[in-house]
C-alpha cells in the first residue's frame, strides 16, 4: 500500500502516542518476531517496534524486511523504533485521510 504524504503524517501523528510493543534484540530478525508481528496485526493497525542497541542489523534494511514478511506498509524508522500500518478489514479502527 502507498501512502500519501498526508496520510503518513497522520499516522505519524498517531504512533507518537504508541509505546513499543515489542523488541528486537541480537536474535536480530528471525521467524518468531514475524509471527509476534502478524499476531499483533490481528489486534491493532499500527506498531511501533523498538531495535535495540545489541542489534547489529541495519534498522532500515529490517523495517523493510518486516513489512515485506508481514505485508504491512513502513511508516516510518526514527532512531531504532520501526513504526509499521497494516489495515485491518475486519475491524478497520484508524480512517486514513483522502
Amino acid at each position: 500500500m502507498n501512502l500519501s504524504s498526508k496520510q503518513r503524517a497522520y499516522l505519524k501523528s498517531l504512533a507518537a502516542n504508541e509505546s513499543p510493543i515489542m523488541q528486537i534484540g541480537k536474535s536480530n530478525l528471525t521467524p518468531e518476531i514475524t509471527d509476534a508481528v502478524l499476531e499483533a496485526f490481528n489486534n491493532r493497525e499500527i506498531i511501533k517496534i523498538n531495535v535495540l542497541k545489541s542489534s547489529d542489523a541495519d534498522i532500515m534494511e529490517m523495517a523493510n524486511s518486516i513489512a515485506d514478511r508481514t505485508r504491512s506498509t513502513l511508516v516510518q524508522v526514527i532512531g531504532r523504533k520501526i513504526v509499521l500500518y497494516k489495515e485491518n478489514k475486519d475491524n478497520k479502527v484508524i480512517e486514513l485521510p483522502r
